[in-house]
């Protein structure tokens, strides 16, 4: 039962972007009745990921398709490859085009051999994009 999970959504956000979405996010999840907790990449104090049932990790797209150098610090930080991590973020098309385009989520969800699809918005989740946010955390709650 989603409510009695506990959540960890952790996050690197430079624009406030990626900020955002991991913020509809955490309104969906609390919406279920789940316990959240929000975890600042670079900034919040380290975690025990153990602790946590599920995790949703969130960045953006740095240079030429790399994962920022904070997520990796982070993913070293967790110590080890959970099996219950959903992997989303945000990227500019205009930087790079499609062939790029959050390419740190492919290469996480990758990682990670993730069984939900990666979460790709453009730029800020705003308008159209915020359903798909929405729909996207409905469909991992219902594959867990």
């Amino acid at each position: 039962m989603v409510s009695e999970l506990k959540i960890l959504v952790a996050y690197l956000s430079y624009s406030g972007n990626t900020k955002e979405v991991a913020e509809v996010i955490e309104t969906q999840l609390y919406s279920v009745g789940a316990c959240v907790e929000m975890h600042q990449i670079g900034i919040s104090p380290p975690v025990n990921a153990k602790i946590y049932d599920f995790i949703f990790i969130g960045t953006f797209t740095w240079e030429k398709g790399s994962t920022p150098d904070e997520v990796k610090d982070f993913i070293l930080e967790v110590g080890y490859k959970p099996n219950n991590v959903a992997i989303f973020g945000t990227g500019d098309t205009q930087f790079g085009g499609d062939d790029l385009f959050c390419n740190a989520v492919d290469k996480l969800a990758k990682f990670y051999n993730s069984d939900y699809p990666g979460l790709k918005i453009e730029q800020s989740p705003r308008g159209l994009q915020e359903n798909q946010v929405t729909e996207w955390v409905k469909g991992v709650l219902i594959n867990e």
